[in-house]
């Protein structure tokens, strides 16, 4: 949790370009990921069904966000990834003879 939040302060401290809006998206997303991170931590290792499902909410309503700063900066979205609470699939199915 604290390398998320780590990684959250460093990627917010950038001077101010003059541009209101500008600054705001480039604050506000490394703030945005760094609620995701935390979320993240707490489904991958937190105790608390509730909680859980807090952080569920958390993952899709800020990277809703996040798409919709960059879309208003008029940024193209990143390519899509798979959502980090999501099970990965298996690299190579086994087949049984």
């Amino acid at each position: 949790m604290n390398a998320a939040m780590d990684r959250m302060m460093k990627a917010m401290m950038v001077p101010p370009s003059g541009d209101v809006d500008a600054d705001f998206v480039t604050m506000m997303l490394p703030h945005h990921q760094g609620a995701i991170d935390m979320a993240v931590a707490e489904l991958r290792h937190g105790k608390n069904e509730q909680l859980k499902r807090i952080a569920q909410e958390i993952i899709v309503d800020q990277q809703q966000e996040i798409a919709a700063m960059q879309l208003a900066m008029g940024r193209p979205l990143p390519p899509s990834r798979p959502v980090p609470t999501q099970p990965q699939p298996a690299s190579s199915p086994s087949r049984e003879h």
